[in-house]
């Protein structure tokens, strides 16, 4: 007796998630008519072999998809903003790159409210949640410069053969980061201008940190096994992999803008592309992780290590080499490291946190009396480090309705840790997921969610005060 053609399709869908290793995660009800599973396949049925040449054949067109997506959201070029840097230099960028509907402007759409933005479809591309470059795959993902110079210090190399990482150079943080310490702010940069790493971290800190601190930085620059970075046939690198550190994403403490998708929500589709935030200032926060609301630094240091970097599955991290690190020596050691990471210098701001009158120009001024009236931005952000310390829904799904784009499901976000804002220009791209290239698209997403209503010089303003912080 022949089967029914949709349980033939059902199965043969199941039979193809197993055999090409996409996590069971991924298989959406929608697909299966079936519960998705919370869990990865452990037992890997396809050769790595035949994984590998079929993934890297797929490469080229799954980049293609990813990079007509952010060229129809944004304008990609480099236009730099004038006479404003990053702390050691680097250029910002300048205006706002993301595109609007066409026939629309930005005074308009500010001017409709969430429902009819909603019901004539006219939310800007580039405000919908950004996929990862394969959001069905996901994994750690880190820029090329990263991965040049830990391959030229370590032989270590942080090239996967399925992904390359997507957003272009000058929208992200200079590299290396300079690095300023709490405990010895006389120093100001103690990186020499070099990347941290395991093969130089004694001779940059010895004799400036306390040997806690030097023992915690070791196990910040050590490789562990990771999902895509391991021993096992399930990885994504051509050779067996020592794995990342933490500060391949946290470079020299700060961040170089790689990205993974979040641990802690199945299924895959409503996985949260990650942006990688600073350590700089972690010492005056009291909530880690975007959305996991940990409470301390060793909570976020440890859990990281247990099953963040395995997709937040415990059991396949038991597989690929989890590291367990002891709560009462490394991971005191590790958050003693971070909690002295401080925030770059900010010349024009007081004691208080607020600028200086003195120093500041007008427009910087004129926007810091919006951000504290009616930009409303102070409310979630108070001085001296702009933060509440706090989680808060924006609910951005009142202006679209929920649609799958790229394999990742946009629709409701949910609470949000309010990010600290000091030193915000070293630290683009901006949102939780990478979604805003610049401020001005920061203070346009911002008007128009908090419907502010802000006008042109307003916003310039607001932006001249942020790039003051």
């Amino acid at each position: 007796m022949k089967q029914p053609v949709e349980k033939r399709s059902m199965r043969l869908l199941l039979f193809l998630a197993v055999a090409f290793m996409v996590p069971s995660a991924t298989i959406s009800a929608q697909d299966t008519g079936k519960k998705p599973s919370s869990y990865a396949p452990v037992d890997i049925k396809e050769d790595f072999a035949a994984t590998m040449a079929r993934m890297k054949a797929e490469k080229a067109g799954i980049m293609k998809r990813q990079m007509d997506l952010l060229s129809e959201r944004y304008d990609l070029s480099n236009r730099l903003a004038r006479g404003v840097a990053m702390s050691r230099g680097k250029a910002v960028q300048d205006g706002v790159r993301i595109k609007l509907v066409k026939g629309m402007t930005w005074e308009k759409l500010a001017a409709m409210s969430p429902e009819e933005i909603r019901e004539k479809a006219l939310l800007p591309s580039g405000f919908f949640p950004l996929p990862f470059p394969n959001h069905p795959e996901g994994g750690m993902l880190f820029p090329k410069f990263q991965i040049d110079e830990i391959n030229k210090q370590e032989g270590r190399d942080l090239t996967r053969f399925d992904l390359d990482y997507d957003l272009p150079d000058h929208f992200l943080p200079e590299f290396p980061a300079p690095i300023y310490l709490t405990t010895r702010s006389d120093l100001g940069d103690v990186s020499q201008g070099k990347l941290v790493t395991i093969m130089n971290y004694f001779e940059l800190f010895n004799g400036i940190l306390n040997p806690k601190q030097l023992e915690g930085l070791r196990l910040l620059v050590t490789p562990f096994p990771q999902q895509q970075f391991n021993q096992t046939e399930d990885r994504r690198t051509e050779k067996p992999s020592r794995g990342v550190v933490c500060f391949d994403c946290h470079a020299n403490g700060h961040t170089n803008a790689s990205t993974h998708l979040v641990g802690d929500i199945r299924p895959q589709e409503f996985r949260h592309r990650l942006d990688t935030p600073t350590l700089r200032g972690v010492n005056i926060q009291r909530l880690f992780g975007s959305q996991r609301a940990l409470k301390s630094v060793e909570d976020f240091t440890e859990f990281e290590q247990r099953a963040a970097y395995f997709d937040g599955d415990h059991v396949i991290a038991a597989k690929k080499g989890i590291n367990i690190l002891d709560r009462g020596h490394q991971v005191h050691s590790m958050a003693e490291f971070q909690a002295i990471l401080d925030f770059p210098p900010a010349p024009k701001l007081g004691i208080n946190g607020k600028l200086d009158v003195k120093k500041a120009s007008e427009s910087e001024m004129r926007g810091q009396q919006l951000f504290f009236g009616k930009g409303n931005c102070g409310s979630c952000h108070p001085a001296p480090y702009y933060t509440d310390n706090l989680m808060h829904n924006m609910k951005t799904e009142r202006f679209y309705t929920p649609r799958m784009i790229n394999g990742r499901m946009a629709s409701a976000d949910g609470p949000i840790k309010t990010f600290p804002l000091r030193g915000i220009k070293d630290s683009p791209p901006y949102l939780h997921d990478d979604r805003l290239l610049t401020l001005e698209d920061t203070v346009e997403f911002f008007n128009l969610i908090l419907q502010t209503r802000l006008n042109e010089q307003e916003k310039k303003d607001l932006v001249a005060f942020l790039r003051a912080l």
